[in-house]
């Protein structure tokens, strides 16, 4: 149950100012919202499955000490990356726009695809070397289902008018903590 609780957050976060969810905002004017998120979710399952497996793998064959430095540098990548933010390029902002006969495929594909090698999958492997795959595959996709779901929301009640330098700075802090903590752990 850990896992599952510590992937919520450290993935909701991690989620917030991301590409993803512009994507999701965007995807949001063209589509109803419930195809939005089935699309998604479907995406999101498949990707954070593939990022278990690679961390369970990655975790079996590494010694602890070495998971939780690596880990706690990682988190502190991340807070940096997190930082830089994210921005839809022109193509990915018009690719979404399009319309499609079907709109929980169209979210589904460009999902998976942006999110193969985000920071998001990224976190989500680091996550599974410390944790149980099983907690850290549903906490992870629901942590970055819910954090999507709210730009969903919040985009469509505040259109451009986010915080978005707010949401990054805290999200910058909460995976530097993260990080900070996985290096002590590691240390002591």
């Amino acid at each position: 149950m850990e896992a599952f609780w510590i992937s919520l957050a450290v993935i909701f976060v991690a989620e917030m100012g991301d590409k993803s969810q512009l994507m999701a905002m965007t995807f949001a004017t063209r589509f109803k919202p419930g195809p939005v998120l089935a699309g998604i979710t479907i995406a999101t399952t498949a990707v954070h499955l593939v990022s278990v497996a690679v961390g369970g793998l990655i975790g079996d064959a590494l010694p602890t000490t070495a998971i939780s430095v690596v880990a706690g540098l990682a988190f502190l990548g991340f807070a940096l990356w997190t930082l830089r933010g994210d921005e839809l390029t022109e193509e990915e902002s018009r690719k979404a726009r399009r319309t499609t006969r079907n709109a929980v495929v169209a979210v589904t594909v460009a999902f998976f695809l942006s999110e193969l090698g985000d920071k998001t999958m990224l976190a989500t492997i680091t996550l599974a070397t410390q944790h149980g795959w099983l907690g850290t595959w549903i906490g992870s996709t629901v942590g970055m289902v819910a954090a999507d779901a709210l730009a969903i929301v919040v985009g469509r009640l505040l259109g451009k008018h986010l915080p978005e330098k707010a949401i990054r700075y805290g999200a910058a802090a909460v995976f530097a903590i993260f990080g900070v903590a996985l290096l002590v752990d590691a240390v002591v």
